[in-house]
């Protein structure tokens, strides 16, 4: 679909020199001699390259549309993870370093996550927000010790180095951010 340079706003994925771009800031100019047009920051969605562009107002440009589907998590299978289409069962194999060293760890088996993809090829990959995991290695508890602004390291039992609450033991089981790795509370 093909839109005028000023109706360019954050979040639009865009077709610009044959690759996608998801646009990170839009500001419209008006100057007081000439057209209008808008500056546009962007970054491709798969090299992560940015790109720095002016739109006048009667460019065209083509607006994109990515499918949104919902997937589960199968296993682990060497270089790839794969994954089920919750809709037709069709599995798909991603590459481990597409999906990215830091959000592999948080994958378990059945967890829901989103891919987005244009023309049948996968662009990104959403996790859920949070995740529940087990602590599996820290210091001992301190008798007497309440929640302080002071955290302990710990281990979960994905591996990751977590910093939690001093009075939390190795079994208990807490909420983590998916996308800063940081504890959140403590699980119910």
């Amino acid at each position: 679909m093909k839109i005028n340079g000023n109706t360019i706003k954050p979040g639009m994925v865009l077709q610009v020199n044959g690759g996608l771009w998801v646009v990170t800031k839009a500001s419209h100019v008006k100057p007081g001699k000439g057209g209008a047009f808008a500056n546009v920051e962007a970054k491709n969605l798969e090299t992560g390259n940015k790109l720095n562009e002016r739109f006048r107002s009667e460019d065209k440009v083509e607006r994109v549309t990515l499918e949104q589907r919902d997937y589960s998590y199968l296993y682990d299978g060497g270089d790839t993870l794969v994954f089920m289409n919750d809709e037709n069962y069709e599995q798909i194999e991603l590459q481990k370093d597409w999906v990215g060293d830091d959000r592999i760890p948080y994958l378990q088996e059945g967890m829901k996550v989103v891919i987005e993809s244009h023309e049948e090829r996968p662009i990104g990959l959403s996790l859920p927000d949070q995740v529940t995991l087990e602590v599996v290695e820290t210091e001992p508890t301190v008798k007497g010790q309440t929640a302080s602004s002071s955290y302990k390291p710990a281990i979960a039992n994905n591996g990751v180095r977590i910093m939690i609450p001093p009075y939390m033991g190795v079994g208990e089981k807490i909420v983590v951010d998916t996308t800063t790795g940081e504890y959140v509370r403590r699980a119910d």
